[in-house]
């Protein structure tokens, strides 16, 4: 459709408005009391036999997204977001019938009238009383193809969520999975709380913040990279199971699993180790993709495969066999593998680690037991200690999240932050910053303790099997209109 057909459309739609405000029409009324969803009302009348009479009458409303027929007679289809009906008006029994055949495919309006099974055996129900509710003044998309544009279906999603039977119960599945997250979490005694946004240092990740400056502290700002260190505070503080639901912010790039705002799921649980956080994780996932009506077989136990291994296995390199960056760099080069951002010897691994296994992996599987290099806060394993007990769960090429045993240590743990340091004076731009204050608090004693990281989005990539990040992001960043 051109711009200019739209403009026109518009137009059209604007002279309705005014032609109903003359004849004593608001077009936009307040409230549409006693409404029925039509859900409920399909429910109810699911055995009704074709071409009977129900005796009930019901008030029902929604968006008008399909028409058929003309003259003393019209079928149009009614969506009310979770369910369709079929509304029947004639003219001897829907009063303003002229009026109401000037309704426009979009176009909000509430119905009252008898609910029957058409002799093609579809419920329906007769409209003999009838309100505008709201006037749509731009067209919709074509009917069977909906908005088919990637672009405009992201930056109009309202739009998208009108046209899409698919974006709406993408929405609703989501939904489910959270609350089902959040139900187990809760039936195993964990504590839902908030903490900061704003944080004056970010931490808890390895990425780029967002920064902000605030007018009363006079102070730099952050937006946060993770929850982490916050909640380890609050198990310091003897709330032993505790959990977080909501936004994180990395300014970096984007790509089909990343995006600069998204949803991140952290518990933490006292007297816990990696191996119960897996466990957990597995109930997690599992229950959440039954509530998304996922496909994916994600049934307990999940194999678990240790990070050397699997390098081994899957490209044929020993990754721990020295601390070698260049030998890993040069393996990498000459498999045409760009490496310009693995500068130091753990980031080649974790690369090698992102190309020959994550993306390579279709059912849910666990890599365990990676370098301390990579896992500023992870707990050494007792039998090496070149090692961590930190896991990370992958299903369908993408990684779901981290976990892995905390550093409860305050003094290694400062080692860490120091070695982190270097690694920043020595060009590397995604490191941990000193945080003296989680420092103070790990001196007053955290018990052994299990923390978990999984993001929500990827998550529901994975279950609902899409490509990109942004079909399941109901609003995703978007660049500005060239």
């Amino acid at each position: 459709m051109t711009d200019d057909t739209e403009h026109q459309i518009r137009a059209d739609r604007l002279a309705k408005v005014d032609a109903a405000r003359s004849a004593g029409i608001e077009p936009y009324p307040t409230g549409f009391a006693g409404r029925v969803p039509l859900a409920r009302v399909r429910a109810r009348h699911a055995q009704l036999e074709p071409g009977s009479d129900s005796g009930e009458r019901v008030r029902v409303a929604g968006r008008i997204m399909g028409r058929r027929g003309h003259g003393r007679a019209q079928f149009l289809d009614l969506v009310d977001g979770a369910a369709r009906i079929q509304l029947h008006a004639t003219v001897d029994a829907t009063p303003d019938y002229g009026l109401f055949g000037q309704l426009d495919l979009g176009d909000l309006i509430g119905v009252e009238g008898e609910v029957f099974q058409s002799r093609r055996d579809e419920l329906t129900v007769r409209v003999e009383w009838w309100q505008l509710l709201a006037k749509c003044l731009r067209p919709l998309p074509e009917k069977w193809h909906g908005l088919t544009d990637t672009e405009r279906r992201f930056r109009h999603r309202y739009v998208d969520l009108i046209t899409s039977d698919e974006s709406r119960a993408a929405a609703v599945a989501r939904s489910r999975a959270v609350t089902a997250i959040r139900a187990v979490l809760d039936e195993d005694g964990f504590v839902e709380v908030e903490t900061p946004v704003l944080q004056p240092i970010y931490g808890g990740g390895a990425a780029k913040p967002f920064t902000t400056d605030s007018n009363e502290f006079e102070r730099t700002l952050y937006l946060r990279i993770a929850t982490e260190l916050y909640l380890k505070r609050l198990i310091v503080g003897g709330l032993d199971r505790v959990y977080e639901l909501g936004k994180d912010f990395r300014n970096e790039s984007v790509s089909f699993k990343h995006s600069p705002e998204f949803t991140m799921l952290e518990w933490y649980q006292a007297y816990a180790d990696y191996r119960d956080g897996m466990d957990l994780v597995e109930r997690v996932v599992s229950r959440a993709g039954a509530a998304a009506g996922s496909t994916i077989d994600l049934t307990p136990p999940w194999p678990r495969r240790t990070l050397r291994q699997a390098i081994i296995d899957e490209a044929g390199i020993d990754p721990l066999a020295d601390r070698d960056r260049d030998r890993l760099v040069a393996f990498m080069q000459k498999q045409g593998i760009d490496t310009s951002a693995d500068r130091t010897w753990a980031k080649a691994v974790d690369h090698l680690l992102g190309h020959f296994v994550e993306a390579r992996t279709t059912s849910p599987m666990f890599i365990v037991d990676y370098p301390v290099e990579l896992s500023p806060f992870s707990k050494r394993r007792a039998d090496d200690p070149t090692l961590v007990e930190r896991f990370e769960p992958l299903c369908n090429g993408m990684e779901l999240g981290n976990g892995y045993s905390e550093l409860n240590d305050p003094i290694e743990q400062r080692l860490r932050f120091e070695q982190q340091r270097a690694a920043a004076a020595a060009g590397d731009p995604e490191t941990q910053p000193m945080d003296e204050d989680y420092l103070l608090a790990l001196e007053y004693g955290m018990p052994p303790t299990c923390g978990v990281g999984i993001g929500i989005d990827r998550l529901m990539m994975v279950l609902l099997n899409r490509p990109s990040i942004r079909e399941v992001i109901l609003f995703p960043p978007m660049r500005d209109r060239a």
